[in-house]
């Protein structure tokens, strides 16, 4: 039988073991997906079967900086937090951000069918699978991101041992000692209150006639509650709007929000760069960020089996 690109991609799927091996596999097998998946298992290519369905939702997240202008930020995930604190899983974490520093990749794909940096000789996908053979979890390099200044520097933070990570460019015609602080304090802003955009010129306008619409609608229901005779007419809600539309906007910009560091507890974050600019006789504006945090997004899996076999044997 004659082997196709999709048996192949159906094999690597179902086993994460390599397109090559998974051709030899199916070449040898005359094509049979279950011979061919023992096959991958007798040679040790495939004992990340059967954990595809698993998920992935722990893990690590880190960054590797190849110099102030040029660094990237990687997450690589793990079915369980114990896995986290596994030295191999640690090193193999950091040799992906280091794989990432140095690639010219802009998307998972090829990234993961780039050659491994630290064996040539297989891929980077060849070397998740390599690692998930060892530490018998579904593993999952999950995204990564390079960032390179142009017009200055790339800072980065990693918090709670790699649960989050994050990059911050800013552009200053100054770098120094001061400069650095001043942006890894901000990174570390960052880590703490996810902010989604740098200043309020960066929101889009789709996204507040999104939220105009989210909080029209919210009031129009607050007031609908309320005793007909304290009802407010439908112009007085829309001018109620834009005082709560701002108040949420600087929530989820950077530079409108509180300096978690601020001393009298009111100096926003841009206010605290204008602070340093001035100190420094800088040009200093942030430019950019990017922010990981292990597992967000991913709906987690919430397996109880006391409360599972409980109920099976009619005790609850």
């Amino acid at each position: 039988m004659a082997v196709t690109a999709a048996m192949v991609k159906e094999l690597r799927e179902s086993t994460g073991a390599g397109m090559m091996e998974c051709k030899k596999a199916l070449t040898e097998t005359n094509g049979d997906m279950d011979a061919a998946v023992e096959y991958l298992r007798k040679n040790g290519q495939a004992k990340a079967e059967k954990k595809a369905s698993r998920i992935a939702a722990e893990g690590l997240t880190t960054v590797a900086v190849k110099d102030d202008k040029t660094a990237a930020v990687v997450e690589v995930n793990s079915e369980t937090d114990f896995v986290a604190k596994n030295e191999k899983f640690q090193t193999f974490v950091n040799a992906v951000a280091k794989q990432a520093v140095e690639s010219d990749s802009t998307d998972l794909e090829s990234f993961m069918a780039e050659k491994w940096h630290e064996n040539p000789a297989i891929t980077v996908q060849d070397a998740l699978v390599e690692i998930t053979a060892v530490i018998s979890e579904k593993l999952s390099i999950r995204r990564f991101q390079k960032v390179t200044a142009a017009n200055g520097i790339v800072v980065p933070y990693v918090h709670g041992e790699g649960r989050i990570s994050v990059l911050v460019e800013a552009d200053t015609d100054v770098v120094n000692d001061e400069i650095k602080d001043a942006v890894k304090n901000v990174a570390m802003q960052v880590a703490a209150l996810s902010p989604k955009y740098v200043g309020m010129e960066n929101v889009s306008e789709e996204f507040k006639n999104h939220e105009k619409e989210i909080l029209l609608a919210q009031a129009m229901k607050e007031n609908e509650e309320l005793p007909e005779n304290k009802r407010k007419p439908q112009q007085i809600i829309e001018k109620m709007l834009i005082g709560r539309l701002n108040k949420e906007l600087k929530e989820i910009c950077l530079n409108e929000q509180v300096y978690v560091k601020a001393e009298d507890g009111k100096q926003t974050v841009g206010q605290y760069i204008e602070q340093v600019a001035k100190a420094n006789g800088a040009n200093l504006k942030i430019k950019n960020f990017v922010r990981f945090e292990t597992g967000e997004g991913i709906e987690k899996k919430n397996e109880n089996f006391a409360e599972e076999v409980m109920a099976q044997a009619g005790l609850k």
